[in-house]
């Protein structure tokens, strides 16, 4: 009980504690990580060289960079960080604790693959009920979730037009105008009082992570048992899903940090910003809602065996890359929005 009063202390007091300091301490969090994979590769390595667990570490850190740029991973964080930033927080850890929360799965699977345990290939294998029960819960979280997020920020979006129609016609905008209210608003207070915090996220994260459904995971966890069989020693095999885990964190939590100061640009300067606060708001709800109709169809066709052509569509689509796209998206906008910004300066 006293360490757990602790723990909670401590997260209480790391609250108190500068943009900066906190922005330290999470991206130390992410080198921790780096250093750990390097760690025990090095020792996994000592007494035969085995170049073999060398790449193998370096495969599975470029799938940890390629898996956080899928387009569920990036809604989640974009759409999460716009929720916080309107509640006047700076939650510069949103990306790290739900890139945590949704690798701490795939540590736990290689662990279990290290150890020798089989029952890890019952989850992997498809059309196993292992394998069914966690995909129905990872895309039944993470198809909910984006829904409940996408909707809180559509009707932020919906209230960042009115402003701008408003200042357009030569009225004052407050920061508070820009916020989610009404009827929708309302509806989905009593769900996302459970997020208050970044730390929150983890959860979800891990949620998220539950379905081994996405290529990359399962890529990973083969590589190991693979690795396993191979003959690489146990800690070098440890490093792998370590690595992953590390870059994941690394763009996720970059990725965190520059949505949270694009959307704290946006917010709290509404007079100069509405434009460019609609539209990323806008972005980031759609993506949001685009990506919870396919994943909740995905569920809905396997939860109950449907063979409907829609669902069965929407269980198939694989976005891929797509979340590159959604990246591109809002590096344009912040572009464009810059340049704008810098032509009205210069009075030109």
């Amino acid at each position: 009980m006293t360490a757990l009063t602790g723990f909670a202390t401590m997260y209480r007091e790391r609250e108190r504690l500068s943009l900066r300091t906190r922005l330290l301490f999470t991206f130390g969090a992410v080198a921790a990580l780096h250093v750990a994979a390097v760690v025990l590769l090095l020792f996994g390595s000592v007494g035969g060289a085995q170049p073999l667990a060398l790449g193998l570490v370096v495969t599975a850190y470029v799938a940890g960079i390629k898996h956080s740029y899928d387009w569920d991973h990036i809604a989640a964080i974009d759409n999460s960080t716009r929720k916080f930033v309107a509640q006047h927080k700076d939650p510069v850890s949103v990306g790290f604790a739900f890139s945590l929360g949704h690798s701490s799965v795939v540590i736990l699977a290689g662990v279990l693959v290290v150890a020798g345990a089989t029952l890890i290939g019952q989850f992997m294998e498809d059309g196993t009920t292992g394998n069914k029960v966690l995909g129905l819960i990872g895309s039944g979280v993470s198809g909910l979730f984006l829904l409940t997020m996408g909707l809180f920020n559509g009707s932020a979006f919906v209230r960042a037009t009115q402003a701008y129609r408003k200042v357009q016609a030569g009225g004052d905008v407050r920061p508070e105008d820009l916020e989610a209210k009404g009827l929708v608003a309302r509806l989905l207070a009593k769900p996302l009082s459970k997020v208050e915090r970044p730390r929150n996220i983890y959860v979800i994260g891990f949620l998220f992570g539950l379905g081994f459904d996405t290529a990359t995971t399962i890529g990973l966890l083969v590589l190991t048992t693979t690795a396993s069989l191979a003959g690489v020693s146990p800690l070098a095999l440890m490093a792998l899903p370590l690595a992953f885990t590390a870059a994941m964190t690394l763009c996720d939590s970059a990725n965190g940090v520059a949505m949270m100061k694009m959307y704290k640009t946006a917010i709290h300067n509404p007079q100069r910003k509405l434009g460019f606060n609609a539209v990323i708001t806008g972005i980031s709800a759609a993506s949001a809602l685009f990506i919870s109709v396919i994943t909740l169809g995905g569920f809905i066709n396997a939860a109950f065996g449907l063979k409907d052509p829609l669902t069965t569509w929407l269980g198939e689509i694989d976005l891929g890359d797509a979340g590159l796209i959604l990246v591109g998206l809002f590096v344009l906008v912040w572009a464009v929005s810059a340049w704008r910004g810098r032509k009205v300066r210069n009075g030109s």
